[in-house]
């Protein structure tokens, strides 16, 4: 008697690590550093990332519901580009300039091309750069750690005998280059939520790289590019060799190598394209620090590899065994 078998294509064995289970991981990994960004900068900083959360979840809700789609904000992705975006954010950013980033991210960048997967570049970033292209002001207005007037409650510190200001700000690390490497390390620097405490990141980046939810590869390319092109640098300019680690503390590289250039959606599929587009977001973040008009440059870097996954995955794709190139048949049109 014959057997009946099932085909269907590949994967035959598949994992138990479900979209919303890695979601929630990536989230579970940024709590160390919400919990930073909330010793450092005050009670407004969780406000600012549940804020954006909310907002995100509501604005996929909302685009879900009119498009007539599968209502899928339970998957904890919309939850997840809230979140981030605000870790890209100054604690000062009006709420409301938050909710634009948010609608922007999730409704144009996200759903209008299809929704989780189908996406071209990373809302949270995207996001990121749509904010800071619109209102650069408040965008680049960086508070002291325990120097902002939180919730109502009074200054977080007054030993500096400013009890009667709101905040104080600064220029970031990478834009002042006057912060010592153990400020850097921890956190006390000013800056973007998700950004200043470089300890809170790694022990968030580790841990997923220990579940498994990330690989090695994007980030170690990352920061090593980087690493090596710094140092480059500055042995050609006779700097000090502090302003390897000093460029891989500051700014948002830690953020974006762990929590942004691992996206499984807007990054390349295989070993030899992650560490492809690592190295191009080493490369394109040292040019922009080096040679543009703006110290950062993690967020365009990233957003611009994204533009090129496609032709990484192509160009990086392994070919199954025994498969063959068809050529293309020439048009008989005149």
């Amino acid at each position: 008697m014959a057997s009946l078998f099932t085909v269907s294509p590949s994967p035959h064995i598949r994992g138990n690590l479900t979209t919303q289970k890695i979601m929630f991981l990536v989230i579970l990994a940024l709590c160390p550093a919400i919990a930073a960004a909330t010793v450092l900068f005050g009670l407004r900083a969780m406000l600012l990332v549940v804020f954006c959360g909310g907002i995100s979840v509501l604005t996929e809700l909302i685009c879900q519901k009119l498009m007539k789609k599968d209502i899928t904000v339970s998957d904890g992705s919309a939850l997840l580009t809230g979140v981030l975006l605000a870790l890209n954010l100054p604690v000062t950013l009006p709420l409301w300039e938050a909710a634009i980033g948010c609608i922007f991210a999730v409704a144009v960048v996200k759903q209008l091309f299809g929704g989780l997967g189908c996406n071209f570049a990373n809302p949270a970033i995207t996001g990121r750069v749509f904010l800071l292209l619109s209102f650069a002001g408040d965008m680049t207005t960086w508070v002291k750690p325990f120097y902002y007037r939180s919730m109502g409650s009074g200054m977080l510190s007054s030993s500096a005998g400013i009890e009667n200001l709101d905040a104080v700000t600064g220029a970031t690390p990478l834009a002042s280059g006057d912060a010592d490497l153990l400020s850097l390390f921890v956190g006390n620097v000013g800056g973007s939520l998700g950004e200043t405490s470089a300890l809170a990141l790694l022990v968030g980046g580790v841990f997923l790289l220990l579940i498994g939810v990330i690989s090695y590869h994007a980030p170690v390319a990352y920061l090593g590019s980087l690493a090596v092109l710094e140092l480059i640098y500055t042995l050609a300019s006779g700097g000090e060799l502090t302003a390897v680690p000093y460029a891989l503390l500051s700014g948002g590289v830690i953020l974006g190598a762990f929590f942004m250039a691992t996206d499984y959606v807007t990054t390349p599929i295989t070993g030899k394209g992650k560490l492809l587009f690592g190295i191009g977001c080493g490369l394109l973040t040292f040019v922009i620090r080096e040679f543009a008009s703006m110290p950062e440059g993690c967020s365009f870097s990233i957003l611009l590899m994204n533009l090129l996954t496609p032709y990484i995955d192509r160009l990086t794709m392994t070919r199954p065994l025994g498969a063959k190139l068809v050529a293309k048949e020439e048009s008989t049109n005149g």
